[in-house]
């Protein structure tokens, strides 16, 4: 089942309470589809007035942030074996490639790192237990915690919103046209990214591996 088919068969607390917590455990640091949650949610509010935007928004916020900082303190403890540790249970997001990336991110970035980190999935996952890990002061990921989770939670929520409630309206004076049209937009647009991602790749493989030094 579709995510918004299966949200509209529940309540609007349970809504608030499942985005809220998802959105937690994916700051934490569990690999969960926390912004699907939200975009589906906030689109569900724009067609179904029982879900208010303002406490969907204010929910994922909450989650967002407190999620964040039990994933700092949780690095801060647990340090790189942690790392090792979620290695392990996850691969796929927790490699050492990730893990370094990610890591090289925080090193040139530190506290913007956490704030930018929100709006990219593999580092929204790993900033919290990585900032903490690094011994980022916590008063910088703090701050920049509340910023980046007020922005990206509410800034998504009420995006995905009006553009749902103009879509609607949009859709309804258009009928199947528009809908055709928003379809072919869609695909035009996944195509055009789709082959300017297969010509980075190609031009990535491209490149000569330069020679260990001392060969």
């Amino acid at each position: 089942m579709h995510v918004q088919e299966w949200l509209e068969t529940v309540p609007a607390v349970a809504v608030y309470a499942l985005v809220g917590i998802v959105i937690g455990l994916e700051s934490l640091g569990i690999p969960l589809p926390g912004e699907i949650i939200l975009v589906s949610s906030a689109l569900l509010a724009s067609q179904h007035g029982d879900i208010d935007p303002v406490i969907l928004g204010a929910c994922a916020t909450a989650g967002a942030i407190i999620g964040d900082s039990i994933g700092y303190a949780i690095g801060r403890k647990g340090g790189r074996p942690l790392l090792a540790w979620l290695g392990g249970k996850f691969p796929r997001h927790f490699s050492e490639a990730h893990i370094a990336t990610a890591e090289r991110s925080f090193q040139k970035w530190g506290m913007w790192a956490v704030f930018f980190g929100r709006f990219v999935a593999l580092l929204r996952i790993f900033a919290g237990p990585l900032a903490g890990v690094l011994r980022m002061p916590y008063w910088k990921f703090l701050t920049a915690n509340v910023l980046g989770g007020f922005l990206w939670a509410g800034g998504t929520t009420a995006v995905i919103y009006y553009v749902g409630i103009v879509a609607e309206s949009w859709l309804k004076r258009f009928s199947w046209l528009g809908l055709v049209a928003a379809v072919l937009i869609g695909v035009t647009s996944m195509l055009v990214l789709k082959r300017k991602a297969k010509k980075t790749a190609s031009a990535a493989e491209a490149t000569p591996t330069p020679a260990p030094v001392g060969d």
